[in-house]
């Protein structure tokens, strides 16, 4: 299977430590998911805004990891299904003192009620 195929590219190296989009329109997210194909990192579907699922929809890369320190897995929208899967290159998750969620000053008060 290529790279291509299994949707996990080995050299991408993550776009950046949080959402793009997110802080791209001075947004927040709750936690992060990194393409594994290209490393675009977007935020999870409990976020208002669901930048990983959305990017899977415009560029059809069908593997993210999840971006996290607390645990590593792999999410393919193909099939519905977490697995683990093989190391990507670093780093695997956000800086340690980066908020969750984030980005620091970002997140309102309320922000548990405007989970999805």
């Amino acid at each position: 299977m290529s790279k291509h195929e299994s949707g996990i590219n080995l050299d991408a190296e993550p776009s950046g430590t949080g959402c793009v989009e997110c802080l791209r329109n001075d947004g927040w997210w709750f936690h992060l998911r990194r393409c594994a194909e290209c490393g675009h990192i977007g935020c999870c579907d409990s976020s208002p805004n669901q930048h990983a699922t959305k990017h899977f929809h415009e560029t059809g890369h069908p593997v993210v990891a999840n971006f996290e320190p607390d645990d590593r897995w792999f999410f393919d929208y193909r099939t519905g299904q977490a697995y683990y899967g093989p190391d990507l290159r670093p780093p695997l998750f956000h800086p340690l003192d980066q908020p969750t969620p984030g980005p620091k000053g970002k997140v309102p008060k309320n922000w548990e009620d405007l989970l999805n």
